[in-house]
């Protein structure tokens, strides 16, 4: 477990700023039955994500009326976002085809994301890399059979390795290269994307809330004092800019998927 100690006056161990330790979840019900020893905290806000976007849509869309109004209203905002910025752009005129699995992908990342500062929670799913990876995997699997299915599998591969207009020897080292790009370091570094940014805000805010508590509360001194104040302040900061970043990188990592499928129906864009 690597942490950063800082010594307390007198030599004693002090402050410990929290690691990577904090992502680190055992059972919830270690002493439990054996059934229940998969369940850990990431698993359950990765259920709990799942069970608000099934009642927000459901409350929002199941019984829509002219004028919307609350839920659907926000619904329908939402929806309208996800359709002007994301599909349209990415997609053209096939965008309203797709919406509905563009729009689940977006709330469901959102979700997981702001779970991060839901007190009592605060831990988004998407700061475990396998999480990303495997909405990334979707995205990869949907990709690479949309572009079989319509360009044909010598067509697709014929596409991103051997485009024309380029001097023969030069395929010798773009075709081995792009077959990379395309099969494994899409996948990879769509998912490295959001985890990265999900696992380093939790970090950081974890740190100054940490330091906060230490120097307001646990060892409360004068000289302590104004520290442990630059960390409240800090942590208010912190996590109203990590709700800004876990809204962003919801609509980067649809916005991604969008064109990667894009790419596959319309290889000539």
């Amino acid at each position: 477990m690597s942490v950063v100690t800082v010594l307390a006056s007198g030599g004693e161990p002090g402050f410990q700023a929290p690691g990577t330790e904090i992502f680190d979840w055992g059972p919830l019900f270690p002493g439990g039955p054996h059934w229940l020893r998969w369940l850990t905290k990431p698993i359950l806000i990765i259920g709990l994500s799942a069970l608000v976007v099934i009642g927000f849509c459901a409350r929002a869309f199941a019984r829509p009326r002219l004028v919307p109004r609350g839920v659907q209203n926000a619904g329908e905002v939402l929806y309208l976002f996800v359709r002007e910025q994301v599909a349209r752009p990415m997609l053209g005129r096939d965008a309203d085809a797709w919406m509905p699995f563009l729009f689940s992908t977006f709330l469901f990342v959102a979700v997981m994301n702001l779970m991060g500062v839901v007190p009592g929670l605060q831990l988004p799913a998407t700061s475990h890399f396998a999480v990303p990876l495997l909405l990334a995997l979707v995205v990869y699997v949907l990709y690479v059979a949309l572009s079989v299915r319509h360009q044909g599998l010598v067509g697709y591969l014929r596409g991103i390795m051997f485009p024309p207009g380029l001097p023969v020897w030069v395929y010798a080292f773009y075709a081995p290269l792009e077959l990379l790009h395309h099969l494994v370091l899409r996948p990879v570094t769509h998912a490295i994307r959001l985890f990265a940014n999900m696992f380093a805000g939790h970090l950081l805010i974890a740190f100054f809330a940490t330091v906060a508590y230490w120097f307001l509360v646990d060892a409360l001194s004068p000289a302590g004092f104004g520290v442990g104040v630059v960390g409240l302040v800090m942590t208010i900061v912190m996590t109203a800019f990590e709700v800004f970043v876990q809204l962003l990188q919801a609509y980067i990592f649809t916005l991604l998927a969008a064109s990667y499928i894009g790419g596959a129906l319309h290889p000539e864009h």
